[in-house]
C-alpha cells in the first residue's frame, strides 16, 4: 500500500538521501579551547554528513585520565604535547597533530585594585591564583616563574585555567596566570599584563582521534578541518600560529 504523502514505501522522507543523518561526536577539549566551541559546532553542522558536537571541556590531564578510565569521546584536544603523549602511551589516541599554540599572560581584575604593574610586583600580600602543576597551564606557570626568578606562593591551585580566570574576574584574587586566549575571551572584566619570556614557552594545542571513537571517519574529518581549515578562528580567539 502506498505510504502517506511525503514518504516513500520504505518510510523514509521523500527526497532524503542515504547517509544524510546527523552524526554525533563528542569532543574532549582542553579548557582553553572552550572559546572555539560555537564556531566549531557551526562548521561541523555544515559538513556532509552533518556533525553534531557535544563538548567535555576540562583540564588536559583530567581529560586524558577520563579517556584512560573509559569515558566516551571521539576527538581529544589537549593544551600541551606532554598530555597528548600520555594519551598515546595509554593507547586512547593515535596520530596526534599540532593545531596551534598558546602563551600565558597575567590577569588582574578590572581597575587593578592591587596596583600590580608587572610580575615582579607579586608578593605574599597579594591573593594570587594559578593552575595546579599537574595540568599544562600549571606546568608552564612553574617554568615561567623559574625563568623570571620568582617564588610564587599561590593562594589556590586550580585544575583548569577557566577557574583561575573566574577567581580573578570576580575579584576574589588580585592576580592570576592564564592563557592569552582566556584573557581575550574575558573582555573588559580583566586587565592583561605580559609575562616576560612567555612566548618562548608557549603550549602546543594538540588534537587526535580516539581509538574508541564510534565514528572514526567523521572524527578524522573534523580533526582535519580543525587542522587545515580553521586558521581564521584560531587567530580570532588569540591563539598563536
Amino acid at each position: 500500500m502506498p505510504g502517506p504523502p511525503g514518504e516513500d514505501v520504505s518510510g523514509s522522507p521523500r527526497g532524503a538521501s542515504e547517509g544524510s543523518a546527523t552524526v554525533p561526536l563528542t569532543i574532549a577539549g582542553a579548557s582553553s579551547t572552550r572559546v572555539l566551541n560555537d564556531a566549531l559546532s557551526e562548521r561541523a553542522a555544515a559538513q556532509t554528513p552533518p556533525l553534531h558536537l557535544d563538548f567535555n571541556n576540562a583540564g588536559s590531564s583530567t581529560l586524558v585520565q577520563q579517556l584512560a578510565d573509559g569515558a566516551p569521546a571521539d576527538v581529544l584536544l589537549t593544551a600541551s604535547r606532554a598530555t597528548m603523549d600520555q594519551a598515546v602511551k595509554d593507547g586512547t589516541v593515535t596520530a596526534p597533530v599540532e593545531l596551534a599554540s598558546n602563551h600565558m599572560v597575567m590577569v588582574v581584575p578590572r581597575g587593578n585594585p592591587a596596583g600590580i604593574i608587572s610580575v615582579a610586583d607579586l608578593s605574599t600580600q597579594h591573593a594570587f591564583v594559578a593552575c595546579d602543576p599537574q595540568v599544562p597551564c600549571g606546568d608552564t606557570t612553574a617554568t615561567l616563574s623559574a625563568r623570571n626568578h620568582l617564588t610564587l606562593d599561590a593562594d589556590s591551585l586550580e585544575h583548569q585555567v577557566a577557574d583561575v580566570l573566574g577567581k580573578v574576574a570576580s575579584g576574589e584574587a588580585d592576580a592570576g596566570w592564564v592563557y592569552s586566549t582566556d584573557a581575550a575571551a574575558a573582555g573588559e572584566s580583566v586587565e592583561v599584563i605580559d609575562i616576560p619570556g612567555a612566548h618562548e614557552f608557549s603550549n602546543a594545542i594538540m588534537g587526535a582521534v580516539t581509538t574508541s571513537s564510534a565514528h572514526p571517519e567523521e572524527a578524522q574529518t573534523l580533526l582535519t578541518l580543525i587542522d587545515t581549515d580553521f586558521n581564521a578562528e584560531w587567530k580570532r580567539h588569540g591563539f598563536d600560529d
